[in-house]
């Protein structure tokens, strides 16, 4: 697919609509205004999920990460850059970003050390181009502060001839599915299941859910699932269950908002369920599981958030453990022979919130 060909959500840049069946939105004012991005208040953070293992028929009702220990795995060192690279054929440089789940502070400290943002947390990488992976909440302290970012770098990098867009993670499915339809019992494989319990379960922050506001909501519900980058392949989660959406990129994105829009609670937590699951890369398997999504939807590698890479390494084990040590995460992950990048860093659990540039040189 080609890159700018797809609809993103309000501020993402100038894009040429893609169909008809989707309708604009009013960007807010406040998403153009200058100025320092705005912390707010912290209510503490909350523990991640307990080691669990991964059963048949797993509902997202239960936490559900698994210690994996890999030996197969690449971890690539990054050094620190100061300032973003410029091009000199008008197209910027790649970025992306793994998940944050509200943790501002380690976001823009983050983006500051690429040189992507300046001092007071505006846009200064020129025709940079950054993609989040999703899961901007949950978890962690300020979601919706971290919503709320993306959404004004969308607007700053647009208008500096760059671009900042996000992806669909099944943390963004949760926050509008416990929203939409609170309590309302849903069909789950494991019994009866809703919205609201799943979004606490799963790290649900009352702050978040309090500030949230129709244009969280609608921003969230227009993102993009899927896209291709510079034969990067962009997902959110390490599942091959995109397929069940589509053949095409543009297919996969517009039933995931076609489905989000018909406001079927079931319907919804199908998706939110699908979008769950992980690990289809690895052992055996995984790198035939990774070609399915390349030769369907284009790309020769996949960069993927959602599972966490100290899960993936085995180096956190559960909260009981005796030797529960921080883990140490310098940047992403190469495996399924080096057909998959795994970039969330375990923020969650101390370990390192990751924004890489691409290609990577390995």
């Amino acid at each position: 697919m080609v890159e700018g060909s797809m609809t993103q959500g309000a501020g993402q840049g100038p894009e040429v609509e893609r169909t008809a069946t989707l309708r604009d939105f009013r960007v807010p004012a406040y998403v153009h205004e200058a100025g320092p991005y705005v912390h707010s208040v912290h209510p503490g953070e909350v523990a991640p999920p307990p080691d669990e293992t991964y059963p048949e028929g797993y509902t997202p009702t239960q936490r559900d990460l698994p210690v994996i220990n890999r030996g197969d795995t690449v971890q690539v060192t990054v050094d620190p850059e100061t300032a973003a690279p410029q091009s000199t054929t008008g197209q910027g440089p790649l970025y992306v970003v793994g998940d944050v789940h509200g943790y501002l502070d380690q976001l823009v400290s983050a983006l500051q050390e690429k040189g992507l943002l300046d001092a007071a947390g505006n846009w200064c990488a020129g025709t940079a181009r950054l993609w989040f992976l999703g899961d901007f909440t949950d978890r962690g302290p300020d979601g919706i502060g971290v919503i709320d970012l993306v959404m004004r770098l969308s607007a700053e990098a647009a208008a500096a001839g760059g671009y900042c867009k996000a992806l669909m993670g099944n943390h963004e499915l949760l926050l509008l599915g416990a929203k939409r339809f609170g309590d309302t019992p849903v069909n789950s494989g494991a019994g009866t299941a809703t919205f609201q319990a799943a979004w606490l379960l799963n790290g649900g922050q009352k702050t978040d859910m309090d500030r949230l506001q129709d244009h969280h909501l609608q921003w969230m519900s227009r993102l993009d699932a899927v896209e291709e980058v510079d034969g990067h392949l962009l997902v959110h989660s390490d599942t091959t269950a995109y397929l069940d959406y589509g053949r095409s990129i543009e297919e996969v994105n517009d039933t995931v908002r076609e489905t989000i829009t018909r406001n079927d609670a079931d319907e919804v937590w199908d998706l939110f369920r699908k979008f769950t699951k992980r690990f289809s890369f690895r052992d055996e398997g995984g790198a035939d599981a990774v070609r399915s999504l390349l030769d369907t939807y284009g790309g020769t590698r996949i960069v993927h958030g959602h599972s966490p890479i100290p899960y993936l390494l085995g180096e956190v084990g559960s909260e009981d453990d005796e030797d529960n040590r921080d883990p140490v995460i310098e940047g992403p992950h190469v495996y399924a022979g080096g057909l998959a990048i795994a970039m969330d860093g375990g923020v969650t659990m101390a370990g390192k919130l990751l924004v890489q540039q691409l290609p990577l040189d390995t």
